[in-house]
C-alpha cells in the first residue's frame, strides 16, 4: 500500500530530472489552463448547487449539510476537470511517460525522430485510448452520481466517489506507460487488478492533490511520472 505512495511522491523528483523537465513544460501548462477555470467554475456556481439540493425546509440544517455538499460537488467537478485535462493532454503525457522510463531505466534519452513527429505518430492511439477510458468512466460514474441525489445514501456517497476516483486516476496514469508498449487500455485494467492495493492508494494520492489548490496544478506530470515509476518497479514484468 505505502509504495503506491511512495511511487505518487517520486513523481515530484522525477519531473524536474534533468532531460525531462522540458517535456513537463506543455502538461503543466494545461493543467493550470483547466484547474483555474475549474476553480473559478466550481466556486461560481457552488450556491445555485446549494439553492437547488437543498430544500427550502432543510434551510436550517444547512450548517450540517453544506459541508458534505461541499464535498460531494469538488469531488465530481475537479474530477470531471482532470478528465479534461487528461484527454487535451494525452499526446504529452505519453512522451513524458517515455523519457520518464528511459531515465528510470538507464536509457539513452536522446531522440531519434523531432517532438512533433513522435506527437503525431503517437496521436491515433492516445486519442483512440482516451475515448476508451471515456466510456469505461461514463459506465460507471452515472450510477454513482444518482447516490448524490438520494437522501441518506448521499452521506456516503462522496466517500464511494472517491474510492472510485482512485481507481479511475491509476488506471488514467498507468495507461500511458503501458500504451506506450502496445498495452491497450482492457489490458491495462487487468493488470492494474493485480495490483489493486498498490494502484489504489497512488490513485488516492492523486484525487487527494487534485483538489488541493495551487499544488494540483502540477499534479497531471507528477502523476504521469509517478504512473511511469510505478510501472517500472512494479508493472513491467506482468504486462507480457
Amino acid at each position: 500500500m505505502f509504495r503506491g505512495i511512495s511511487f505518487f511522491f517520486s513523481g515530484f523528483k522525477l519531473i524536474f530530472s534533468r532531460g525531462i523537465k522540458r517535456f513537463v513544460l506543455i502538461p503543466l501548462v494545461i493543467n493550470i489552463s483547466i484547474f483555474a477555470f475549474g476553480f473559478w467554475f466550481g466556486m461560481e456556481w457552488f450556491d445555485q448547487f446549494l439553492e437547488r439540493m437543498l430544500p427550502a425546509w432543510l434551510s436550517w440544517a444547512e450548517f450540517i449539510l453544506w459541508p458534505i455538499f461541499a464535498l460531494s460537488y469538488f469531488l465530481v467537478v475537479f474530477y470531471l476537470f482532470a478528465l479534461l485535462a487528461n484527454i487535451i493532454a494525452a499526446p504529452f503525457n505519453g512522451l513524458l511517460a517515455e523519457k520518464v522510463e528511459q531515465q528510470l531505466r538507464g536509457e539513452s534519452n536522446q531522440q531519434n525522430q523531432s517532438t512533433i513527429k513522435q506527437l503525431l505518430k503517437e496521436l491515433p492511439r492516445t486519442v483512440g485510448s482516451e475515448i476508451n477510458k471515456l466510456f469505461y468512466f461514463l459506465l460507471r460514474s452515472l450510477p454513482l452520481l444518482i447516490l448524490f441525489l438520494i437522501p441518506g445514501v448521499n452521506v456516503i456517497a462522496p466517500v464511494i466517489w472517491f474510492l472510485f476516483s482512485a481507481w479511475m486516476l491509476s488506471l488514467e496514469y498507468l495507461d500511458y506507460p503501458f500504451g506506450n508498449h502496445g498495452i491497450l487500455f482492457k489490458q491495462t485494467r487487468v493488470l492494474a487488478k493485480q495490483q489493486r492495493t498498490r494502484c489504489l492508494s497512488f490513485g488516492a494520492l492523486v484525487s487527494t492533490f487534485t483538489m488541493i489548490p495551487v499544488l494540483n496544478f502540477i499534479v497531471m506530470p507528477v502523476a504521469v511520472a509517478g504512473a511511469t515509476a510505478l510501472y517500472v518497479n512494479s508493472m513491467s514484468r506482468i504486462d507480457t
